[in-house]
């Protein structure tokens, strides 16, 4: 006998729960794993983690969805004791060093950027909102352009993050987001 619907739809959402829960926990291992070997772990088939999350990128952008709010509120911190083009700059640090501690989102973004998903899912879209009320202050205060689309300055971050990402490129990184900001101000 088949379960009513609504029994499948909770056995759904505690699937997808574990799945999660077990994602999160193997990425913060720092150990490289298969979906496979998530969806094992978590004691569902490969079938229903794809049928929840298609690709890697789907799972990740899931697991750190919750983890935005402070790359929120630091970006309206920043805007509020500093000029746009500042904020700017020290918000897409932060936001390449909150990156950098989380195993698999930069791979996540950079692989969004290269497909063209960039700008679709619950971490990209978190992003874009973020550089979105940076860049209209900035454009307001005259500091920065006003014709720039923050899913394109965050496919640039991400591209700055496939090359600069690791810890112990801090000196690059900043060397490049300091060009990347130089080339979003107002001329």
């Amino acid at each position: 006998m088949t379960p009513p619907r609504t029994t499948q739809r909770a056995d759904a959402r505690r699937n997808r729960e574990r799945l999660i829960a077990t994602a999160a926990e193997a990425f913060a291992s720092g150990q490289p794993i298969s979906l496979d070997a998530i969806a094992k772990r978590a004691g569902v088939g490969s079938g229903t983690l794809y049928r929840h999350f298609p690709t890697r990128e789907d799972l990740v952008e899931e697991v750190y969805r919750d983890q935005l709010r402070p790359l929120r509120e630091d970006a309206q911190a920043l805007l509020a004791t500093q000029r746009p083009a500042e904020a700017l700059h020290a918000w897409t640090r932060r936001f390449a060093e909150w990156a950098g501690e989380r195993r698999g989102i930069c791979e996540a973004l950079v692989a969004m950027s290269a497909s063209g998903r960039f700008g679709r899912g619950p971490v990209c879209d978190e992003v874009q909102r973020i550089l979105e009320t940076i860049l209209e202050a900035g454009a307001q205060a005259g500091e920065l352009r006003s014709d720039v689309d923050p899913v394109d300055v965050g496919g640039i971050l991400a591209g700055v993050l496939s090359v600069a990402g690791a810890p112990e490129q801090r000196a690059q990184l900043d060397r490049m987001l300091t060009v990347v900001v130089d080339g979003l101000r107002q001329r």
